[in-house]
């Protein structure tokens, strides 16, 4: 069964289907820092004292002027408040900004903790760009939080009540047509909330769209070069920062609406009180010094009211970035669940072998489907690399076939002894890599069990469990770096001597004497200055370094020529001895020399045996021998 999709049809996600994040989900990053933050709310208070002061002292200068009357120190006082107050917010502005440096420092190792210990399904689900731009841009919009107005609340809070008690003390007539204006401008901006939340979550999915083609397009560089698909490669991801950018366009409108509305408040509360207030001044129910003490406290109280605003669009922002953010730190770790999947177990008593015994590997009735996201994931890409090849070869609107989710592998059951050399062999989807995952434990089985030395893998620690295994999987990427920093991922503390040993061992003294730098030569981004059969022998070289004591390599002779293909098989051989050994390979020329070979078909294992026993007793590794000449 199969489903169809048009070639250029495909459902994007909206903000609405994303998560959205709550202020209770922020306030955990900001009470990491809850000194300093104590310290800028004691400054605020301070800077409030100060500022509240200031009108108080006006008026009393102006009351004195009318009636003649000496300054004394008022003046100084008023200057000695002006100074303290500007020393204060110049300090309390530092600590803000430095404060919100520190929150997204903590939120991206956060961030990156977690994405480095997600299960590998998240990874095989997700595009990496949208993750790398959640770690960048996501949470440099938490940046805003502290430094536009909401860490200093505290101080804006006591000059907006202050000014309100002064204002109702002058004059509760105009204290109460300012507090009819401010409550209309302050419901008009909580309308516009929902609408920049939406809209900023919304620009950060199409921000990390945008990252993914990008990272896909540069990743895959050469490849778009050598198929003439640079400009169609262009326009499609212009088309995604068009989509940005007009994302961008909507949340720049959405809070431009709120700079007008605290203007409006503003302008509206200065004419209300000037026309109002001098209409009183005039007949007597107010004095001059009065008045302009009451402007004074208007103009305090509208400060705080644009710091609210201002405070209210940065935080529905960052909640509109925190939902992604908080999406990812929401999921569980690839150990998460270890202890629930080991009791378990025990309570099943999952039968196991003696250790001494045993089978290095065992596999009893395994069967086994990727996950739903990840089946989706794949679908999708797939219908994206067709699309492509449909804008350059076929009609755009010829349809595409896409299959359905099924088992990977089907009651698959095989064991592998002791130190002997296993070969996985059958077509391409048969399956194969996908059981050294399963050894891996990258994912855990549907149904059966996969046993190492005896004991499920999955009642052993993953640690404990990848440092018996050296696995070097099908086009193993090479790291940006040096040889020697490659080299060591799995062996930090290996010396040079190991290091070039290895590396002899796998025919790439060559690669050591290319350069004067010897082990600390660069490989440029993804080993671009190696060869494909050298970044092979170079992840080989890696596992071999590390020296486990069971190998699984995937497809590991695959980029070499015959000459190297050799001189691999020679230092795999060496290595070998004493380990076990599972390799996978299409050309059985590699492998007809090895104790067991299985044979995969569909998912299912249709033979066991040497390569002469197979070549007699299963027609399908018969025929794929025949295929290679080999019989």
């Amino acid at each position: 069964m199969s489903t169809t999709t048009p070639a250029r049809r495909g459902r994007r996600r909206t903000a609405d289907d994303g998560p959205r994040a709550s202020l209770k989900q922020l306030i955990p990053f900001l009470l990491e820092h809850k000194g300093v933050l104590g310290v800028v709310a004691a400054l605020s208070v301070v800077g409030a004292v100060t500022t509240l002061l200031q009108p108080l002292l006006v008026g009393a200068v102006i009351g004195r002027v009318e009636a003649q009357e000496a300054l004394g120190i008022l003046v100084w006082a008023i200057v000695g408040l002006v100074v303290v107050s500007s020393i204060v917010s110049g300090y309390q502005h530092y600590l803000l900004q430095r404060t919100g440096t520190a929150v997204v420092y903590s939120s991206r190792r956060k961030l990156i903790g977690r994405i480095l210990h997600l299960p590998i399904g998240e990874f095989d689900a997700r595009r990496t760009g949208d993750l790398v731009s959640r770690v960048g841009t996501d949470t440099t919009l938490l940046y805003a939080v502290l430094t536009q107005g909401l860490a200093d609340a505290v101080g804006n809070g006591l000059i907006f009540i202050g000014a309100i008690v002064a204002m109702a003390v002058i004059d509760p007539a105009l204290l109460g047509l300012i507090v009819i204006v401010i409550g209309l401008s302050i419901a008009a901006v909580g309308v516009l909330s929902s609408r920049i939340r939406k809209a900023t979550a919304a620009q950060q999915e199409r921000v990390g769209e945008l990252a993914s083609g990008v990272e896909r397009a540069v990743g895959s560089i050469r490849t778009v070069r050598a198929a003439g698909a640079g400009e169609r490669e262009e326009a499609a991801i212009s088309q995604l920062a068009s989509q940005a950018y007009d994302q961008g366009v909507t949340v720049a409108k959405a809070s431009a609406l709120v700079v007008p509305i605290a203007g409006v408040a503003l302008q509206l509360s200065l004419l209300v009180v000037l026309g109002v207030g001098g209409l009183r001044v005039a007949a007597g129910s107010i004095s001059v010094a009065a008045l302009v003490t009451f402007v004074m406290f208007l103009f305090m109280l509208v400060g705080p009211l644009g710091s609210f605003f201002g405070a209210f669009t940065s935080v529905n922002q960052a909640l509109g970035a925190l939902g992604r953010i908080q999406q990812i730190l929401d999921l569980p770790t690839e150990t998460d669940r270890d202890a629930e999947i080991a009791a378990t177990l025990r309570r099943e008593a999952t039968p196991t072998t003696d250790a001494a015994d045993s089978p290095a590997i065992e596999f009893r009735d395994v069967r086994f489907a990727y996950p739903e996201a990840v089946v989706a994931a794949r679908r999708s890409a797939e219908a994206e690399a067709q699309r492509t090849l449909a804008d350059a070869h076929v009609d755009a609107g010829e349809r595409i076939e896409i299959p359905d989710a099924d088992e990977v592998l089907r009651g698959v059951s095989f064991s592998v002894p002791r130190g002997a050399r296993v070969a996985l062999v059958g077509p391409s989807g048969a399956g194969k890599s996908t059981t050294l995952a399963l050894i891996e434990r990258f994912y855990d089985p549907t149904g059966g069990a996969i046993l190492l030395g005896g004991a499920d893998v999955r009642a052993l620690d993953r640690g404990e469990l990848r440092a018996q295994l050296g696995y070097v999987e099908q086009d193993a990427p090479t790291l940006a770096g040096t040889l020697a920093e490659n080299l060591r991922l799995a062996s930090p503390s290996a010396s040079d001597a190991d290091c070039e040993r290895v590396l002899r061992a796998v025919n790439l003294g060559e690669v050591l004497e290319r350069s004067e730098l010897g082990l600390q030569a660069p490989v440029g981004e993804s080993g671009v200055m190696l060869s494909g059969g050298e970044r092979q022998r170079l992840a080989i070289a890696r596992a071999l370094l590390a020296a486990p004591p069971i190998l699984l390599l995937d497809e590991s002779t695959s980029s070499l020529d015959g000459l190297n293909e050799q001189r691999m098989r020679e230092a795999i051989d060496a290595v070998a001895s004493g380990r076990t050994l599972v390799v996978i390979a299409h050309r059985l020329s590699t492998v007809v020399d090895s104790d067991l070979i299985v044979v995969l078909d569909h998912g299912r294992v249709v033979g066991q045996g040497t390569h002469a026993e197979l070549v007699e007793s299963t027609p399908l590794y018969r025929d794929l021998a025949q295929h290679q000449l080999l019989v």
